[in-house]
């Protein structure tokens, strides 16, 4: 019986944390952009940086730090 129970358990777990990412939408992208210099640069940036993970390639992800 435990047996049973810890394989569904497995199989919950497996099929629930799917192997899909949420990637930015342009909006998202837009509202993130604009507290920085350089708009254009940091859309296109983003932009880019979303098209090579959907494509399955590594990236960098910066990491900012809050700010009080």
């Amino acid at each position: 019986m435990k047996l049973v129970l810890n394989f569904f358990t497995f199989l919950l777990a497996f099929f629930s944390f799917s192997n899909e990412s949420l990637s930015l939408t342009d909006y998202k992208i837009k509202i993130f952009c604009a507290k920085e210099k350089r708009v254009s640069l940091c859309i296109k940036n983003l932009q880019e940086k979303r098209s090579d993970l959907q494509k399955g390639k590594l990236i960098d992800i910066p990491v900012t730090p809050y700010k009080r």
